[in-house]
Protein backbone atom coordinates (compact mmCIF):
# COMPACT_ATOMS: atom_id res chain seq x y z
CA UNK A 1 0.00 0.00 0.00
CA UNK A 2 1.44 3.36 -0.92
CA UNK A 3 1.29 6.49 1.19
CA UNK A 4 -0.94 8.11 -1.43
CA UNK A 5 -3.86 5.84 -0.48
CA UNK A 6 -3.28 5.60 3.26
CA UNK A 7 -4.66 8.71 4.90
CA UNK A 8 -3.81 9.93 8.39
CA UNK A 9 -5.16 12.73 10.53
CA UNK A 10 -3.83 13.50 14.00
CA UNK A 11 -6.12 11.02 15.76
CA UNK A 12 -7.80 8.84 13.10
CA UNK A 13 -6.03 6.54 10.66
CA UNK A 14 -7.84 5.68 7.41
CA UNK A 15 -7.15 2.68 5.19
CA UNK A 16 -8.95 1.90 1.92
CA UNK A 17 -10.19 -1.61 1.18
CA UNK A 18 -11.84 -2.80 -2.04
CA UNK A 19 -14.42 -5.59 -1.68
CA UNK A 20 -13.47 -8.57 -3.85
CA UNK A 21 -15.55 -11.63 -4.70
CA UNK A 22 -13.57 -13.67 -2.15
CA UNK A 23 -14.94 -11.34 0.57
CA UNK A 24 -18.59 -12.02 -0.26
CA UNK A 25 -21.21 -14.70 -0.04
CA UNK A 26 -23.21 -16.02 -3.01
CA UNK A 27 -25.38 -12.89 -2.95
CA UNK A 28 -22.44 -10.50 -3.27
CA UNK A 29 -22.72 -9.36 0.39
CA UNK A 30 -19.57 -9.16 2.54
CA UNK A 31 -19.43 -12.14 4.89
CA UNK A 32 -19.57 -10.89 8.49
CA UNK A 33 -16.16 -12.16 9.63
CA UNK A 34 -14.42 -10.32 6.80
CA UNK A 35 -15.09 -6.99 8.52
CA UNK A 36 -12.71 -8.21 11.24
CA UNK A 37 -10.13 -8.97 8.55
CA UNK A 38 -10.53 -5.46 7.13
CA UNK A 39 -10.05 -4.03 10.62
CA UNK A 40 -6.94 -6.18 11.11
CA UNK A 41 -5.44 -4.76 7.91
CA UNK A 42 -6.13 -1.22 9.10
CA UNK A 43 -4.60 -1.89 12.55
CA UNK A 44 -1.54 -3.46 10.95
CA UNK A 45 -0.99 -0.51 8.62
CA UNK A 46 -1.62 1.92 11.48
CA UNK A 47 1.19 0.29 13.49
CA UNK A 48 3.38 0.02 10.39
CA UNK A 49 2.96 3.79 10.01
CA UNK A 50 4.41 4.15 13.51
CA UNK A 51 7.53 2.27 12.38
CA UNK A 52 6.68 -1.35 13.23
CA UNK A 53 7.28 -3.43 10.10
CA UNK A 54 5.98 -6.60 11.73
CA UNK A 55 3.43 -5.08 14.09
CA UNK A 56 2.42 -8.30 15.84
CA UNK A 57 6.04 -9.14 16.77
CA UNK A 58 7.91 -6.72 19.00
CA UNK A 59 11.45 -6.67 20.34
CA UNK A 60 12.26 -8.51 23.54
CA UNK A 61 10.06 -11.54 22.91
CA UNK A 62 6.82 -9.59 23.05
CA UNK A 63 3.77 -10.04 20.85
CA UNK A 64 0.67 -7.97 20.17
CA UNK A 65 -2.50 -10.08 20.25
CA UNK A 66 -6.21 -9.37 20.11
CA UNK A 67 -7.74 -9.77 23.55
CA UNK A 68 -11.33 -8.91 22.69
CA UNK A 69 -13.52 -7.55 19.93
CA UNK A 70 -16.97 -6.04 20.27
CA UNK A 71 -18.48 -5.57 16.83
CA UNK A 72 -21.75 -3.99 15.68
CA UNK A 73 -22.92 -4.56 12.11
CA UNK A 74 -25.17 -1.85 10.69
CA UNK A 75 -25.37 -2.18 6.89
CA UNK A 76 -23.91 -4.62 4.38
CA UNK A 77 -20.98 -3.91 2.08
CA UNK A 78 -21.22 -5.35 -1.41
CA UNK A 79 -18.98 -6.67 -4.13
CA UNK A 80 -16.69 -3.97 -5.58
CA UNK A 81 -17.47 -1.36 -2.89
CA UNK A 82 -14.55 0.85 -1.90
CA UNK A 83 -14.47 0.94 1.87
CA UNK A 84 -12.70 3.26 4.27
CA UNK A 85 -11.55 1.47 7.43
CA UNK A 86 -10.65 3.78 10.30
CA UNK A 87 -8.56 3.10 13.39
CA UNK A 88 -8.35 5.39 16.40
CA UNK A 89 -6.76 4.85 19.80
CA UNK A 90 -9.42 5.50 22.44
CA UNK A 91 -7.75 4.05 25.55
CA UNK A 92 -4.13 3.37 26.38
CA UNK A 93 -2.89 1.42 29.38
CA UNK A 94 0.46 -0.07 30.39
CA UNK A 95 -0.10 -3.40 28.62
CA UNK A 96 -3.02 -2.80 26.25
CA UNK A 97 -4.61 -0.45 23.75
CA UNK A 98 -8.28 -0.07 22.89
CA UNK A 99 -9.01 0.91 19.33
CA UNK A 100 -12.25 2.13 17.87
CA UNK A 101 -12.52 0.87 14.32
CA UNK A 102 -15.16 1.71 11.76
CA UNK A 103 -15.87 0.53 8.24
CA UNK A 104 -17.42 3.14 5.96
CA UNK A 105 -18.73 3.09 2.42
CA UNK A 106 -18.91 6.71 1.37
CA UNK A 107 -20.71 8.48 4.21
CA UNK A 108 -22.49 5.34 5.47
CA UNK A 109 -21.20 3.59 8.57
CA UNK A 110 -21.38 -0.15 7.88
CA UNK A 111 -19.66 -1.68 10.87
CA UNK A 112 -17.87 -0.57 14.01
CA UNK A 113 -15.83 -2.33 16.61
CA UNK A 114 -14.01 -1.80 19.85
CA UNK A 115 -10.87 -3.91 19.70
CA UNK A 116 -8.50 -4.43 22.64
CA UNK A 117 -4.98 -5.48 21.73
CA UNK A 118 -2.62 -6.64 24.46
CA UNK A 119 1.14 -6.93 24.68
CA UNK A 120 2.16 -10.41 25.90
CA UNK A 121 5.38 -12.34 26.33
CA UNK A 122 5.88 -14.89 23.57
CA UNK A 123 6.84 -17.70 25.95
CA UNK A 124 4.08 -17.43 28.60
CA UNK A 125 1.47 -15.42 26.67
CA UNK A 126 0.94 -13.36 29.83
CA UNK A 127 0.41 -9.58 29.63
CA UNK A 128 3.47 -7.38 29.85
CA UNK A 129 4.22 -3.69 29.37
CA UNK A 130 4.10 -2.20 25.90
CA UNK A 131 7.52 -1.04 24.70
CA UNK A 132 8.09 2.49 25.98
CA UNK A 133 8.57 3.99 22.51
CA UNK A 134 5.37 2.36 21.20
CA UNK A 135 3.44 3.53 24.26
CA UNK A 136 4.58 7.13 23.68
CA UNK A 137 3.76 6.98 19.97
CA UNK A 138 0.28 5.61 20.70
CA UNK A 139 -0.26 8.30 23.34
CA UNK A 140 0.47 10.95 20.70
CA UNK A 141 -2.28 9.54 18.45
CA UNK A 142 -4.98 9.01 21.09
CA UNK A 143 -8.43 10.14 19.99
CA UNK A 144 -9.60 12.71 22.50
CA UNK A 145 -13.12 14.14 22.24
Amino acid sequence: MTDSVVQKTPDVFRFPVRVYIEDTDAGGIVYYVNYLKFMERSRTEFLRGLGYDKPAILDGGRLIVVHSAQVDYRRPARLDDLLDVTTAVVKLARSYVELQQQVWCGNQLLCEGLIRIVCVTSDTMKPCALPTDLYHQLDQTIHRD
